[in-house]
């Protein structure tokens, strides 16, 4: 079925009833609320976490650099065929197992303080990011309250469509009446038909959008958007606290925001953790000296002792002369004594050897850079150009963060005197308004015209509420830069 086919009345009260906005019994949402559920779900911020999370680790690691180095090292292997003896340095020709094991310590005695300064730079540069995470936070609580009074906006925009809906679907109720009666032509009935379908469409639009900011505060609470969301509606939106104009002057703002902007200071820790960089990169340059240490033994089972059982005797027969005995040869035989020891080997115990081949040494080096390609002068060079881009980029941030405060400013003038221009407009269209219902009911105005100044007035009370909103925005921005807070 075809929108244009509905009765006019009928898809007047589909609209008026089927309002999304208007959900009772649900858990509303404050500001607050919102800035806090924000503040511990929201992905740039907890993005932001994660990288002042590496900025402190970073800045341990270079605090733990100080400490001396100690290493152990354990090795062990399998020989066969033609190899050389571990123990006696020889070659042998056997199957054989060795172990060794070893320690080692170092520490730097004199570097030109380039630890000192690593560990400076990278405090800097913690401190930079905790700024940085400050701004998150701020940024992402004025997004909500920029977003929440959107919704507010909106909705108040939908209370407006529902009036006048209400307020055509009346009148057309009353002049079918009339038109039975015969008191007035039937275009009548059909003009105000027509204005009741064109309210709401209206309305319609207007339901939307509040569907659409809501999605928009929804990706920022990173909230899911099954999960309802009703924001809490101030009863009188004119009672939110404004600051004055004179409380808010650009350059007062802008001299109160240096002192508590967290991206001015992040820029000042930046410029800090360059100038430590460049003074660590510039130590790089000049020699370095280191105390060195190591501890070894080992283990293999080449090593071994001989040991002697102790004296043996063995006799032997040997001949000692020839005789011719009946064509015989005969020998004479005498017996020898051989006297000897008995000896084996044994491997070496595993302990022993580690005893016995325990060595030590302790030494001094100096390191002194004299050509490397330039590396560590490019490096210094690098660290020199960084200090000026750092410096470059906290001009730029200043820059802008006045011209920002600036344009607030001047949009907030524009908006205060839109929203008295338009407070006036609907005082004026509500009289013509007036007047016109008045000339209506006599029969001296025709439908048409009454019908243009019913949407005069429409449109002036949508032009007033979109101006107060604007107003109320522009004012809690420059509230917002002079004391990075936003409240409702």
């Amino acid at each position: 079925m075809k929108l244009s086919k509905i009765p006019g009345c009928l898809l007047a009260l589909i609209f008026l009833f089927a309002n999304p906005v208007a959900v009772n019994a649900q858990d509303t949402w404050t500001l607050q609320r919102a800035v806090d559920y924000a503040l511990a779900n929201n992905i740039t911020i907890r993005q932001q976490e994660v990288q002042k999370r590496l900025a402190e680790l970073t800045l341990k690691q270079s605090q733990l650099a100080q400490v001396p180095t100690v290493n152990l090292g354990f090795d062990g292997g399998l020989g066969s065929g033609r190899n050389i003896d571990p123990i006696s340095n020889a070659f042998v020709t056997q199957s054989y197992f060795n172990f060794g094991a070893g320690a080692s310590i170092g520490a730097t005695l004199f570097n030109w303080f380039y630890q000192r300064n690593t560990i400076s730079a990278n405090k800097y540069q913690s401190n930079a990011q905790s700024f940085l995470l400050d701004k998150a936070r701020n940024d992402v609580a004025f997004n909500i309250a920029s977003a929440f009074l959107q919704i507010l906006l909106n909705n108040e925009q939908v209370h407006i469509s529902e009036v006048q809906v209400k307020l055509t679907l009346s009148q057309l109720e009353n002049t079918k009446k009339l038109v039975i009666a015969g008191s007035v032509p039937e275009s009548n009935q059909a003009d105000l038909e027509s204005k009741l379908a064109s309210d709401s469409v209206q309305l319609v639009n207007a339901q939307n959008q509040v569907i659409l900011s809501t999605l928009q505060i929804k990706a920022l609470l990173n909230l899911g958007f099954d999960v309802p969301f009703v924001p809490q509606i101030p009863e009188n939106i004119a009672s939110i606290p404004l600051p004055r104009l004179s409380e808010v002057d650009p350059e007062m703002v802008y001299s109160a925001a240096l002192n508590s902007n967290p991206l001015m200071k992040a820029d000042e820790q930046l410029i800090k953790y360059s100038e430590r960089s460049y003074a660590a990169a510039k130590a790089q340059l000049y020699p370095r000296l280191t105390l060195s240490g190591n501890a070894n033994s080992s283990y293999a089972t080449t090593s071994k002792n001989t040991f002697y059982t102790g004296v043996r005797t063995d006799t032997l027969n040997t001949p000692f002369g020839v005789a011719d005995v009946d064509a015989n040869t005969k020998y004479t035989v005498r017996q020898v004594i051989v006297s000897g020891t008995g000896a084996y080997t044994k491997t070496v115990p595993f302990f022993d050897q580690l005893n016995n081949n325990f060595r030590q040494s302790v030494g001094l080096s100096l390191n002194i850079p004299i050509l490397n390609g330039w590396q560590a002068r490019t490096n210094m060079q690098k660290a020199k150009v960084n200090i000026l881009n750092q410096q470059l980029t906290k001009e730029q941030d200043n820059q802008k963060l006045r011209q920002d405060i600036y344009t607030a400013h001047a949009n907030a003038v524009a908006a205060i005197q839109k929203f008295s221009a338009s407070s006036k407009g609907v005082e004026a269209s509500q009289r013509a308004y007036d007047f016109a219902t008045k000339r209506f009911d006599l029969g001296l105005m025709n439908t048409i015209d009454y019908i243009t100044t019913q949407s005069n007035l429409f449109k002036a009370q949508i032009d007033k509420v979109s101006a107060q909103y604007d107003y109320i925005f522009k004012m809690k921005l420059l509230e917002f830069y002079r004391d990075q807070k936003i409240t409702l």
